[in-house]
């Protein structure tokens, strides 16, 4: 067994960042181009990468992520209400909160597994967002929504001078282009901090656990820790994306713990690769296109494009693709995600993998049936032994009976 080398980690993690440097130039053809959406994208991004830590790796399927993302925007909100404009406070406040909320959660949930631990989950996040319509209002403001006024009290920032009307890093506000950058840098760091996590004993561990959970635990391995310890780092990074989102928006409502946020982002990871380092990012770059861009198109956007065709075939064909755009873009992101569950179990990277030629490695029983795949994913498995000592034995011994019995 071989992991993948430090430098083809470190040029991953380069050409990654270049390609979010890159992104106005690279989503501009396509409509995306404009520093509001891309913030998105990086954002939730940020999400999808937390949450596949926890379900890629362990393959503990977790609808409850959303509440993380919740009291990450909370918290946020009330760091630039009390405490100051700048982000950094407000970063630190909700990855603590988020992730002591999920040291709660998980401790419990973590009791059980399968659809257990996914129903547990779900359960609490709706619990979570439930309290935030009614009994924490006094904190939340209910269904009006947390945001930052004037009159705040912001005390640091008033004992050391510092005004500015919007969340800035270090003066510079996160809006535009220079918030894009500001998320964007935020989550190249999250995708290192992803890669190392996937290479160190501890990933390896998770992995592990996904394989035979039950073997981990005969060779005196007490697996909860690693569960627990994956959920609450899967969990402060959802509350990262909370502050992130709040800052971009200081404004929070209950609607980002609703289950529906929870689905989203395991679609992301689904539909990218779970299991893989980029899938996620793929994932999340996805859907919020076709729920931001392509949900936009509509008939006579349509009839521009096939402006060539006649006129008798050109209302057919605007008719017929009008049902998967607009309003219908759900129903094309619904059959995207069939294709892909049917025909691409390991997501949207497993095809790119098969197209680049990347080598696939085999299943092997000790790391069971979770796929192990490649420089973009977990690991290479260079080679594996055509065969043990047992196997040796039995060969030499055959070879022994065949010399005895030969003329």
């Amino acid at each position: 067994m071989k992991h993948t080398s430090k430098l083809a980690d470190i040029a991953l993690l380069i050409g990654f960042a270049i390609m979010v440097a890159l992104g106005p130039v690279i989503f501009t053809p396509i409509g995306a181009g404009y520093p509001d959406l891309l913030q998105k994208f990086a954002i939730y991004g940020i999400f999808a990468i937390g949450f596949n830590i926890l379900f890629g790796l362990t393959g503990y399927l977790s609808f409850g992520h959303a509440a993380f993302l919740g009291v990450g925007s909370y918290a946020a909100v009330w760091s630039f209400k009390l405490v100051s404009m700048d982000l950094l406070p407000a970063v630190a406040l909700s990855v603590v909160l988020a992730g002591l909320l999920a040291l709660a959660i998980g401790f419990v949930s973590l009791r059980r597994s399968g659809i257990y631990f996914s129903i547990l989950t779900l359960a609490f996040a709706q619990m979570c967002y439930n309290m935030a319509y009614s009994v924490l209002t006094p904190i939340t403001n209910g269904e009006t929504g947390l945001r930052v006024l004037r009159n705040d009290p912001r005390v640091l920032d008033a004992a050391i001078g510092y005004v500015s009307p919007m969340p800035s890093l270090f003066g510079m506000q996160i809006t535009g282009w220079t918030g894009f950058y500001i998320c964007g840098a935020v989550l190249v760091a999250a995708f290192g901090l992803s890669i190392a996590i996937f290479r160190s004993p501890f990933g390896m561990t998770l992995r592990a656990i996904k394989s035979n959970q039950n073997r981990m635990g005969y060779t005196g391995y007490s697996t909860r820790p690693y569960l627990l310890s994956a959920f609450v780092i899967s969990g402060m990074f959802a509350g990262l994306a909370g502050a992130l989102l709040a800052a971009t928006d200081p404004l929070a409502g209950a609607e980002r713990m609703q289950w529906t946020a929870s689905g989203e982002v395991v679609l992301m990871t689904i539909l990218g690769g779970a299991g893989t380092l980029l899938g996620p990012v793929l994932g999340t770059g996805i859907i919020k296109y076709f729920e931001n861009i392509f949900s936009a198109y509509n008939e006579h956007q349509l009839m521009s494009v096939f402006a060539f065709l006649p006129d008798a075939v050109r209302e057919g064909v605007v008719k017929t693709l009008s049902l998967f755009v607009g309003e219908g873009w759900q129903l094309t992101l619904g059959l995207l995600f069939m294709a892909v569950v049917i025909f691409l179990p390991g997501g949207i990277m497993e095809g790119i993998n098969r197209l680049i030629g990347l080598k696939h490695t085999p299943k092997v029983k000790s790391l069971g049936d979770s796929p192990q795949r490649d420089g973009l994913g977990e690991m290479v498995i260079e080679e594996m032994p055509a065969h043990d000592r047992t196997s040796e034995i039995e060969k030499k011994a055959a070879e022994k009976k065949a010399r005895a019995t030969a003329p």
